[in-house]
Order: C-alpha cells, then structure tokens, then sequence
C-alpha cells in the first residue's frame, strides 16, 4: 500500500485550506516572536529603562510622547555646549568607623630652633586609610563562684541553701554553646548575606572553631520556635493596615511530605506600609493556590497592592478591601512584547504612555516629600494629571485589541492591561499607593539572591524557621537597622523581657545607637 504525501492529505474545500494557512501563519507569528524574545533576552540588554537613543527613536513615530509641549522657537537652534564635570574628592570615611590614631612626630633634636628657641606645634596634617581586623572567635567564660559555710555546713541559716551561689542570666538558646553574638553573625551572614551554612562552616573552620552546618540549621529552627510570640505581634501589626503589598516566589523544599523533592513551594512576602512603621513578613506554603492568599487576608480592612496573578482575583470581591494592581508588570508585558518586535513599535507606545505616569508620580512624590505639598493637595494635583493620560491610553489599548493578534506578545500586554485596568488605575484612589509593587519584590530580592547559593531547604521546619529569619532581617532594614546589630539586641533581650514589652523590641521602636552597645 503507498504510503500517501502531506500534500495529499490536505482537503480540496478552500476554505478549509484558507483556515489551515490562517492556523500556520499564526502558528509562524508567534514562533518568530518567540525566538526573537529569547534571543533579546540572552544577548540584549536586561534593563527596562529607556535608553536615550530608544527616547529618541519613540519620538519620532509614539503619539504618546508627540503630545509634548512644542519647543520653543528661541530653543530649536541653540547651540548645544558641554562642560567638562570637576571630579569630585575622595569621599570621607564614614564618623561612625571606630579610629585608632597613630602619631609620627619628629625627633625631639628637631624640636629645637637654630636660633636656640623650641619650636611650637602649629597645626598637623592628618590622612586616614581603611583598615580591616580580620574576624576572630572567642570564648566567653561565665563564672559563678559557689559559697557555703566550712562551719555548720548551712545548718545555722535554714531559711537559704547551704551552697549559694548567683543564677545564671536567661539566655535566648540555653543549651546551647552559641552566644547571642554568633546566632546574630551566622542569621546575618545567610539572611542577610546570602552565606549558606556550608560555607559559614568552612569560615568558622579557618577561624579555629569546628561548628557543623548541622547545628547551625538546627539553631536557625529553634529561634524561630523561641520567638513565636514576636512573630505572632508582627503579623498582628501587618494586619492591621492600612497598606499591604503581596508577591510569592518559588522554593525547592526537601522532605515535603506528599511532594517530590524537585517539586515547586513558595515563598509569600508580604510587605505592610505605615509611615514611619515597615513590616515585611515572609511565608512558605507548599502551595500557590489562592487559598493561602485568602487565609493571609481573611478579616483584613485596608489596601492590598498586587500583580494580575489569579490567585489574587477574590480580593476584587471581598468587602473593606481596595485592591491595587501594577503598572511595573504591565510595563514588563510591553517590554516582553517590544523584546520580541524589535524597538520602534507599538509595544514602544505602551511603555511611553506608562513613563509619563512615573514621570508624574515621581514629580509629585518629590513635592510630597519635600513639604511643599500636603496629602490631601499631592492625592488631588495626581488625579487631575494622571487620568486624563489614562483615559488617552485605555483609548489606546482599546484600538490595539480590535486588530492584533492575541496570541501575540503585544495583544498579551494589551490583553494584560486591560484585564487588570480597574485595579491599575486604583493606585489612584489613596496617597500611600504608588503605580507599582516594587517595594515588596525588593523585599523578597535577597531571598531570591540566596536562594542561587543554598538552592533549597533540607525540610518544611527549615523553611517555616527561614522565613522568618527572613522577615527579622527585611524588616530590620527597612526601619533604618543594621541586621547583626538588630539580632544581637533581639537575641540578648528576648529572654529578659515581660510578653507586654515584646513591642519595644520592633525594629521600628529602636534607633541604631540604641543596639550598638
């Protein structure tokens, strides 16, 4: 039986010929989009921004920048002049670095005038050099004499032990052979530092001390145990508003029951916003599903500031919430589409549009900032500037979805943002949103950073514990603290302190001189 050709197989009816060829050219469109994006993506440049060439390009063809102010007669020829920037000095070493002075003076024969009187200091000159003291470790011996009576052996005093001696203070670990100091430096160097616990163990070996990343991991856990009752007041201050930014990134966790081990879990981040109060709370759950976001939100009242992921769609419903979408993620749906396209298209008029409500953002921010305008002032000069422009653009986006092709990188950015077009435009609603979410995904950055040097957590406790170590050091920057400073004074007072003071130990309740003792 001959076997029959691709040609022969295709039916005689045109129109089903005409839908085949419609199937394969789309089917072509995206391929080549595809190919172009990832070969922008592996050569390209990474950044988003505009370059000023691009601005130049987008000029000449984007009615969003075309509606411009026209140029000045007087401006269109003037010659263009450069001055050459003064380099500036070296900067100054930071007043906060301890200094160690070393005095080189001349000998006391040269202290002596020819003429026979001594010579008198006038002045000096001083130079300063950076110096490293490599870190050492060291052993802290509590000692606590014993007393008893050689006499009566303690029976004249019934009323106290026959062998006194003083109590040992309360330690955050007890049984354990880590001061506060090490747990704070071996937290800061993985959470902070993105040092895994392998590599500490190999650090603390040149140093002299031999502690196996087993016990590191374990101390790691048992802080997260001890401190419950921070964590519990930290949630408690996110929940309470009025301002709360949410993202998620993958984690490979080990010995996840019900779960290969090359399986994906998550990592929630939540950022909560109160002027002069930050809150960054990392969660893990072995799941993406919207479940967890509903339980994180359940109860709560106020803002919540995410991107267009499903997961997020029941808070469009649920009463005493406003939720806000962002504008960086559609920026990054058009960037996607102008990789693929080329510059000089219509992905470009989307960016453009969406740099002139950053520009307007960022001008107004800067006045709010300064004191020049109040909240009530900053929240009604950006309405009057900014919807006008979003009106132009839905317009915009509107035309684009009635031609291009959905499939399309371009037609999934339009898509996108109209999809999302309620919860974009609600950044305007209230002066504590901005357009994006970027400040919760740089919160979760440096965990994105570690997570390429420990590649994953050995358990679920280890990933429940790292979390929130994670949330003690994000949240510890946020409010102006260094991380290891922080810890230590958490660390040392934890154990000393009543559950009714746990609120001054908040990083946002502690200045940086305060834990530098």
């Amino acid at each position: 039986m001959e076997m029959m050709t691709p040609l022969e197989k295709l039916p005689d009816d045109p129109q089903l010929l005409k839908q085949i060829i419609g199937e394969l050219q789309l089917g072509h469109r995206q391929l080549v989009d595809k190919y172009a994006l990832l070969q922008r993506m592996i050569f390209g440049s990474k950044s988003e921004k505009l370059t000023e060439e691009d601005r130049h390009q987008l000029r000449l063809f984007t009615e969003a920048e075309d509606e411009q102010d026209e140029i000045p007669p007087d401006e269109q020829t003037k010659e263009i002049t450069y001055t050459r920037k003064k380099r500036g000095g070296r900067k100054p070493l930071s007043d906060s670095i301890p200094r160690r002075e070393i005095l080189i003076d001349i000998p006391e024969e040269d202290k002596v005038c020819g003429c026979g009187c001594n010579l008198e200091r006038i002045g000096e000159e001083v130079s300063e050099q950076l110096d490293v003291i490599p870190a050492r470790v060291e052993v802290i011996r509590t000692i606590r004499p014993k007393y008893a009576c050689r006499n009566c052996e303690g029976s004249g005093d019934e009323e106290k032990p026959a062998v006194r001696i003083a109590p040992i203070p309360p330690r955050i670990l007890p049984s354990s052979l880590a001061s506060e100091g090490l747990l704070a430096h071996i937290v800061t160097g993985k959470f902070s530092d993105s040092l895994p616990l392998n590599r500490q163990e190999r650090i603390f070996h040149r140093l002299g001390a031999h502690i196996s990343r087993k016990n590191m991991a374990n101390w790691m856990i048992a802080l997260e145990r001890v401190l419950a009752p921070l964590k519990e007041l930290m949630w408690e201050h996110l929940r309470a508003g009025p301002l709360i930014q949410s993202d998620e990134t993958t984690v490979q966790v080990l010995r996840e029951k019900g779960k290969a081990e090359q399986s994906k879990s998550y990592m929630w981040v939540f950022r909560g916003e109160v002027p002069g109060k930050s809150v960054i709370l990392f969660h893990y759950d072995p799941t993406r599903a919207g479940a967890v976001a509903k339980k994180i939100f359940s109860g709560y009242q106020g803002i919540v500031q995410s991107d267009g992921y499903a997961g997020y769609k029941f808070l469009d419903e649920q009463e005493g919430i406003l939720h806000v979408g962002c504008w960086a993620h559609a920026r990054r749906k058009f960037h996607e589409a102008e990789m693929a396209a080329g510059k000089g298209g219509a992905a470009g008029q989307g960016i453009a549009y969406i740099g002139k409500l950053y520009r307007s953002e960022k001008t107004l921010r800067s006045l709010l900032d300064n004191g020049k305008l109040t909240m009530e002032e900053f929240s009604s000069r950006r309405f009057q500037e900014v919807l006008p422009l979003l009106d132009k653009f839905k317009h915009w986006l509107d035309q684009k979805s009635t031609f291009v092709l959905p499939s399309s990188a371009l037609g999934k950015a339009v898509s996108y943002t109209l999809g999302q077009w309620q919860n974009l435009v609600n950044y305007l609603e209230s002066p504590l949103t901005t357009p994006d979410n970027n400040r919760c995904e740089n919160s979760i950055r440096p965990f994105v950073v570690g997570r390429r040097n420990w590649l994953f957590s050995g358990s679920p406790r280890g990933a429940n514990a790292s979390a929130f170590l994670y949330s003690l050091v994000e949240t510890a920057k946020a409010n102006g603290l260094e991380p290891y400073y922080y810890l230590r004074h958490l660390f040392r007072q934890f154990p000393l302190i009543s559950p009714e003071q746990l609120e001054s130990l908040l990083p946002w309740n502690l200045k940086p001189a305060e834990i530098q003792i």
